[in-house]
């Protein structure tokens, strides 16, 4: 089975001795009545792709009427996009006819993006192999979360990221559309949010109807945010009376961080406020969640008024916490009539807080928590998501997520168990804009999610990024451009010079992690350039991750030396024709990296080489490996620790 590079892995799949043959001549029917067009809209997408991948002319593109295909799709309603949809599929190849079978129109398009996964070709043909398999996703919410607030997404980013999500079946769309940076929806009933916190970035009513139909086609709810009562700034930039503070002057946030800013929980107007607000974006968004947001309010402008602080007295709130509470529940008796459910981050939950509500988990060890708020959230009552874990913006590597299982080892009950509808990855902004984005959140969020649809056995990591490749490779076949954004950013570095020595670099450096970067969040301001080296860079650098694994395994056998040593001389020589580009401010600070890792790598190939090496060199080797363990220009050289084992080598052998 380890030949299919399927993502998520099938619940259960077995081989057959058959081989359907891609040809003119493939077909696809569809034997039911498919109101709501999403299983027309994949097959068309299905048929475009396939024969864009296969450069087979396909005499029908669309689906055929009044007779039956090759591959047959077969379902039996049409459904509404909820927790309770059924996504099943079964799928069945055999010589001269494809079977899908599922109880939904989403299974049917779950079990065609299945199916092209399984394309395969040699040197003379195009095929699907003979399998049978039976699917369903362990998960009912399977989501990515984009924030908008702090750099704004066109609808067309959004829609190519849409189409990546469908083809790994992820279902949930969260859009964070409120910040302290801008709010980024139209208001007829409040215009001056437009006017005056969006900096004229914000999606009309029109707009956000064409994503969220976008969306539905492929099987994909959408989760609007609208973030209080913290993250305030852009809110009350508009509508300062609103605010915890009189007399403080709001605006919009230019950095990244938290912020003091904080509606005034105590103000009735303030839910007039969000009343009519939510009264006219609620019809916007079908889905009955509602995220409110409610995270990171450290209530200092709620401390510093006498009034707000008199209120928690009169009403018996002893706490900030009991005070954000007493304003959740306001809330959710604001959304009950508009049948939206309230759904905030963790820290919403509280003693007080109703079991109606739904906690999004976010804090786990980097907030300070033995674990996630997820299990406790389930135990108490709450339907609940995870996205602790899942924080993709933190630059981390895509075994650490892979290796983040939703549920761990709990001992849930099966009620409890049903609590726990799923989680999601999260893409925060403060660094990425629309170049750049993609090459955020993929290819590693394929990875996610199979975590989130595949049974807890599957748990390869080495399986896991063999599949990987080529399933990155096939999301360009959608417009995403998380692999070709990086040559755009270091030809735009380079005014359009020869980027090959940038490329070799930025293939053993990764962005710093754990924001880093930004430290403090006052290191860039959201209109900073964001096309310096390190947005060139990814997670899980390509030539780093082959290397370190040449040198874990580093015995000094003539193979693996040959390919150590192939590493190490593009290295000596990649100095040689960075110094030839014509330089300007974005690349000069690189040029610290590159004379050190050619130094490093030439030292060392020779010592290989000539089994030899003398303190001189040994100490101009450890000098310049010390430069590189350093960041630079927000980037980190992920191959130092193999660089100093094989440094560590030559001494103890060489010298």
């Amino acid at each position: 089975m380890k030949q299919y590079n399927l993502m998520p892995w099938p619940k259960e799949i077995s081989e057959k001795p058959a081989k359907f043959f891609i040809n003119s001549d493939v077909t696809i029917s569809i034997n039911a009545q498919d109101d709501k067009h999403r299983v027309r809209n994949a097959a068309v997408m299905f048929l475009r792709r396939l024969s864009n991948r296969t450069g087979v002319f396909l005499n029908e593109g669309f689906p055929v009427n009044n007779s039956k295909g090759n591959i047959q799709i077969t379902f039996s309603k049409v459904t509404s996009l909820n927790i309770e949809t059924d996504e099943s599929y079964t799928l069945d190849i055999s010589d001269n006819s494809i079977q899908i079978n599922s109880n939904t129109d989403v299974g049917a398009i779950r079990g065609l993006a299945t199916l092209l996964q399984l394309t395969q070709n040699n040197t003379t043909d195009n095929f699907f192999p003979g399998i049978h398999i039976e699917d369903s996703p362990r998960f009912v919410w399977r989501g990515l979360m984009i924030d908008v607030a702090r750099h704004f997404q066109p609808v067309e980013v959004l829609k190519r990221n849409l189409e990546g999500m469908a083809s790994v079946k992820m279902n949930v769309f969260h859009w964070h559309l409120t910040d302290d940076q801008g709010f980024r929806v139209e208001s007829k009933t409040y215009p001056k949010l437009q006017e005056f916190a969006s900096d004229g970035q914000y999606y009309t009513h029109e707009q956000i109807k064409e994503v969220v139909a976008y969306a539905n086609k492929l099987g994909i709810r959408v989760i609007p945010e609208i973030d209080v009562p913290g993250h305030a700034s852009a809110i009350l930039s508009a509508y300062p009376e609103l605010g915890s503070k009189k007399g403080f002057t709001y605006a919009i946030e230019r950095y990244a961080g938290v912020f003091d800013p904080t509606l005034d929980p105590t103000n009735e107007k303030t839910y007039e406020f969000l009343e009519n607000l939510f009264k006219e974006i609620t019809p916007l968004f079908p889905d009955e969640y509602f995220h409110i947001g409610g995270d990171e309010n450290e209530g200092k402008h709620w401390n510093e008024n006498q009034n707000i602080q008199a209120f928690k007295k009169e009403h018996g709130l002893e706490t900030n916490h009991d005070l954000q509470t007493y304003f959740n529940i306001k809330l959710e008796k604001i959304l009950a009539p508009l049948n939206k459910k309230l759904m905030g981050w963790d820290e919403i939950l509280t003693p007080s807080i109703p079991t109606t509500a739904v906690i999004h988990s976010w804090r786990g060890e980097h907030e300070g928590l033995e674990q996630s708020t997820l299990i406790e959230a389930s135990q108490k009552g709450y339907q609940a998501v995870l996205s602790a874990g899942y924080y993709i913006d933190r630059m981390l590597p895509v075994e650490h997520h892979y290796s983040v299982d939703p549920i761990g080892g709990a001992a849930l009950t099966k009620e409890e168990r049903k609590r726990i509808l799923g989680a999601e990855a999260t893409m925060w902004s403060e660094l990425v804009t629309p170049l750049t984005i993609d090459s955020r959140i993929w290819p590693r969020t394929a990875a996610i999610a199979e975590r989130f649809w595949s049974t807890k056995e599957v748990n390869d990591i080495p399986l896991m990024k063999k599949r990987l490749k080529p399933v990155s490779f096939n999301l360009e076949e959608l417009g995403i451009t998380h692999i070709s954004s990086r040559d755009v950013i270091l030809r735009g570095m380079t005014n359009n010079q020869d980027i090959s020595s940038l490329i070799t670099l930025s293939k053993i450096c990764e962005p710093l992690k754990v924001y880093e970067r930004n430290k403090g969040g006052i290191e860039y301001k959201s209109f900073s350039p964001f096309t310096l080296f390190a947005d060139a860079c990814v997670v899980d650098a390509e030539d780093a991750e082959m290397f370190n694994e040449l040198v874990s395994n580093f015995n000094n056998q003539p193979e693996n030396s040959a390919k150590t040593l192939s590493y190490l001389n593009q290295w000596a020589n990649n100095h040689a024709l960075f110094s030839r580009l014509e330089k300007n401010q974005k690349m000069i600070p690189l040029e610290e990296l590159s004379v050190n890792l050619s130094n490093v790598a030439k030292i060392l190939s020779t010592s290989i080489e000539s089994k030899s090496i003398n303190e001189s060199d040994l100490d101009t080797l450890k000098t310049s490996l010390s430069t590189l363990e350093k960041p630079h220009v927000d980037v980190e050289v992920v191959i130092t620790k193999s660089l100093r084992l094989l440094t560590d080598y030559c001494e103890t052998n060489f010298l």
